[in-house]
């Protein structure tokens, strides 16, 4: 047994050079300054004060630094899981104190199942989150968060909702009570961070623009006063370290949290493994292993909630930057984790004038960009099914909910997997003229069709699921093709597994071709299918001399040739 399966950091800690350590000095003080005011901003949109997301951003970094596989991954509080977090827990209590004890026992129950699902390599589970729901979902939900802000960029206290038609509705019957000086700090921290942020693209540069952002919101009220012109600010920060604390936990509330914590557990993987294989990819020094990571996430998240820190994954933008800082392994994540600290021990009376504007200016240009219009034209352009899958997640989420919105993509999704196998692809051939290669007659031209012979191709593995579809598509055929019919072909070579359903199936179809005096012959079945059709009997009930290697082979023995080319194996096998 390896120990650095279990432990990445084993793998490039004995290696550790000086050079690594100048990428990740770099890198960790850029992320550890972009991450204070993310980290304060995402805490608030969970619906938390500030210093949550502080907390949020020390153990699970250090820890994920140690058994995540990816070495650029900026692990810490994200928007998405943030607005799932408020979704959650804002739906079982609005009582400040049960609310926070709410968030700390989410990220205990969201790293035991990330954990659980590590352990017991079902990391693939993840794959029922479809690209397309995924796009959707998180198309929808950066809209429900982008608009979230709006009360704090408008200085106006609207009721807490998950609808952007509720939230567009209130902000519209109370423009009038727009705070301006509020309005003109928020909009101000918009504009600094995409100035900066193209500014930094054009001149390959890192400036950290949310931090700019804070300093010119703070230096701005704190200057001119504008706290007494209603301007609402941070306040006062605690300071120190997190005490550490056994989260609350009850079976009640276990309940209450289950969907969402299972939730945000997939929902937090998908982003992480999709950020952390992007940015790999310009690694080769390393790979990244999905369940490791589950494993790495979900202990990130069960000591996060010893120290108070609510769910966190590996973020995107965050990830990026620690990647272009010059990261080289986790020792990054661990000085961004440092930094963190010297800010809760030292820094926090700093914050006091933090209008939450700002904040919300930070979370506004973050999540805007998630919203991906150009996988909606892609996808209308290249698969219309996907498409229409995509925008009934976006519709569903933005109308009906976080929750019930990713819910019913998934639904969706399992549901189209379930009908593309019951219906699959079903070709009819002929053959290439001058050759021995038979092609679908609605994708080739001036093939050489018969009307005595009939090659089906069946692409999909044959079971209890599309067994009905595969008689009946043969049944009909065989009507269609008239009194000439003298053979069916059935070219296994695209089946790459059978049932006993489908094996009785198969049976049956050739006992009733055969009854009617045409020869029903299979060509160039897989090793893994003959063995089944083998142990299942079928062989000797179709007969063995009915098996070819190829579809010529079986055309060859319709025309009645001698020197037919028979699956060797199967004859064998029948013997």
């Amino acid at each position: 047994m390896d120990i650095k399966q279990f432990i990445p950091a084993l793998e490039w800690l004995p290696k550790y050079s000086q050079n690594d350590l100048k990428g990740d000095l770099s890198a960790g003080l850029t992320v550890g300054v972009m991450l204070i005011p993310q980290g304060m901003a995402y805490s608030m949109l969970a619906g938390l004060p500030p210093i949550y997301g502080l907390y949020a951003s020390i153990l699970p970094l250090i820890i994920y630094a140690f058994l995540g596989t990816s070495r650029q991954l900026a692990v810490g509080p994200v928007a998405m899981v943030s607005l799932l977090v408020a979704s959650g827990v804002g739906a079982i209590t609005q009582d400040p104190d049960e609310f926070i004890k709410l968030a700390i026992m989410m990220a205990l129950m969201v790293g035991i199942f990330q954990f659980t699902l590590g352990v017991l390599r079902m990391g693939f589970l993840v794959n029922f989150l479809s690209h397309p729901v995924i796009s959707g979902f998180t198309s929808a939900a950066a809209l429900i968060i982008g608009f979230s802000q709006l009360k704090h960029l408008l200085g106006i206290d609207l009721k807490r909702s998950h609808h952007v038609h509720d939230i567009i509705g209130q902000a519209i019957e109370r423009a009038g009570e727009t705070n301006m000086y509020t309005l003109m700090i928020g909009l101000g921290g918009v504009a600094i961070i995409l100035a900066l942020k193209k500014l930094n693209k054009k001149m390959g540069i890192n400036i950290p623009g949310p931090l700019v952002a804070v300093v010119f919101g703070i230096l701005t009220v704190w200057g001119m006063g504008l706290f007494d012109a209603g301007v609402k600010i941070v306040g006062e920060v605690p300071s120190g370290l997190p005490t550490p604390q056994v989260p609350t936990f009850s079976l009640e509330n276990f309940q209450k949290l289950l969907p969402i914590a299972l939730t945000i557990s997939l929902v937090g993987f998908m982003e992480s493994i999709a950020v952390a294989k992007a940015i790999q990819a310009k690694h080769k020094n390393y790979k990244i292993i999905p369940n490791q990571e589950l494993i790495g996430l979900g202990l990130a998240n069960i000591g996060g909630s010893f120290l108070q820190a609510f769910p966190t994954t590996g973020g995107f933008s965050r990830t990026a930057v620690n990647d272009q800082a010059g990261a080289k392994t986790g020792v990054a994540a661990i000085l961004s984790a440092a930094l963190i600290v010297l800010t809760l021990l030292f820094l926090t009376p700093l914050f006091y004038y933090l209008p939450k504007a700002i904040l919300a200016s930070v979370i506004m240009v973050a999540v805007f960009g998630l919203i991906d219009y150009n996988e909606a034209i892609h996808l209308w352009k290249a698969d219309r099914r996907d498409f229409w899958m995509l925008v009934l997640t976006f519709v569903a989420t933005l109308s009906l909910g976080i929750e019930q919105g990713i819910g019913l993509g998934v639904v969706v999704s399992l549901f189209s997997i379930i009908y593309q196998t019951t219906r699959p692809h079903l070709a009819i051939l002929a053959r290439i003229p001058g050759s021995k290669h038979y092609r679908n007659i609605k994708r080739f031209d001036r093939l050489e069709e018969r009307s005595d012979l009939l090659i089906l191709r069946f692409d999909a593995q044959l079971y209890f699921a599309n067994t009905t579809f595969f008689r009946e598509s043969i049944e009909k055929l065989a009507e269609e093709a008239g009194e000439d019919l003298k053979a069916i072909i059935i070219n296994a070579e695209s089946i790459n597994a059978i049932d006993s359903s489908a094996m009785h199936a198969l049976e049956d179809v050739a006992k009733e071709i055969q009854d009617k005096e045409i020869n029903f012959f299979v060509a160039g079945a897989k090793g893994p299918v003959r063995d089944a059709l083998y142990r299942g009997h079928i062989i000797e009930h179709i007969g063995a001399e009915n098996f070819f290697i190829d579809v010529q082979a079986a055309v060859d023995a319709a025309d009645g040739k001698d020197g037919r080319e028979h699956d060797e194996y199967v004859l064998e096998n029948s013997l």
